[in-house]
């Protein structure tokens, strides 16, 4: 391949860190210039997206969007880890009854929008320099400020006893850093009942959905033959096609490829948001929306060479 430019959609198997997976895809295209766009725990599967070569520019962008899961929730039981995983440390029969899809989906609508969440003690979140789990696996339990997240979307499929425990599925829409493990606790919380997050699968990671991510096993068979690995990738102006779009003037192409401002005539906008940059179907840049005496302009962020 002679230029590996461009975002793997992989489906991330359990049993396998998101650095695990990165480490493969780095085998794989013989690159180093290799990183994902949101972590999933080991147990977690699903849509992982992956970058490489100029497309690593984008992984500030991607993993700002929103998420989408499919969610298991099981009442009756909570434990260390707030999901499967953990030790159990609370259990109480359920009062199925209590339990109905009215209430279920009432709670579900108090969740909608900016809520408060405690990241669970084994999480990735530094505390003075340290990182959660690693406290919490010396057995050591301590104070974390709660962060604003938001809950886009709560959309409940089922409810199934099963041997005392309720399991009840759903799925939710997310912004980065929400804590399905976290949020299971909560809503279990307000139904009355220890809570712990059972199954959790990605379907969704910003414009990158479950359809189109490849089973890594699918990708590490396909290895011998580099020009079918290189098809999988999604462009990097495919990738980006979530943000607005603005078709620069040939003579200003130069100019922009040099990282100067240009003018954006026409274009309604908000002042600061992001825009990339086109030469017909060619990806001059991502941009930042400015707003000068002569109107809006865009002002270089990131600007990519010729062969992406």
């Amino acid at each position: 391949m002679s230029s590996i430019n461009g975002v793997l959609v992989v489906d991330k198997p359990a049993g396998m860190t998101s650095h695990d997976c990165v480490a493969r895809i780095r085998r794989l295209f013989g690159t180093k210039k290799v990183g994902h766009t949101g972590t999933l725990d080991p147990d977690v599967t699903g849509v992982l997206p992956i970058c490489l070569g100029q497309a690593t520019r984008l992984v500030e962008y991607l993993q700002e969007l929103p998420k989408r899961y499919e969610v298991i929730m099981r009442l009756g039981s909570s434990t260390t880890t707030e999901d499967a995983a953990g030790e159990v440390i609370e259990q109480r029969e359920v009062d199925t009854a209590s339990i109905t899809r009215e209430r279920v989906e009432e709670t579900f609508r108090s969740f909608l929008g900016e809520i408060e969440q405690v990241p669970p003690m084994y999480s990735a979140v530094k505390v003075n320099g340290v990182r959660l789990y690693d406290l919490a696996r010396e057995g050591t339990v301590i104070e974390r400020k709660a962060r604003k997240v938001t809950i886009y979307e709560l959309t409940l499929h089922d409810i199934r006893p099963e041997d005392g425990f309720v399991d009840v599925s759903f799925t939710c829409t997310c912004s980065k850093g929400t804590y399905m493990r976290t949020l299971c606790v909560d809503l279990g919380r307000v139904l009355g009942y220890p809570a712990h997050m059972k199954r959790l699968r990605r379907i969704k990671s910003g414009p990158f959905v479950a359809e189109e991510a490849i089973p890594l096993a699918q990708l590490e068979e396909a290895a011998a033959d580099r020009e079918e690995l290189s098809r999988k990738l999604v462009s990097i102006p495919q990738a980006m096609s979530f943000m607005p779009a603005f078709q620069v003037k040939p003579e200003r192409v130069r100019a922009v490829r040099n990282g100067l401002t240009t003018a954006l005539p026409g274009v309604d906008a908000e002042e600061g948001s992001l825009i990339c940059l086109f030469a017909g179907s060619e990806l001059l840049g991502i941009h930042r929306v400015c707003r000068g005496e002569k109107g809006l302009y865009a002002k270089a962020e990131k600007v990519f060479p010729s062969e992406v």
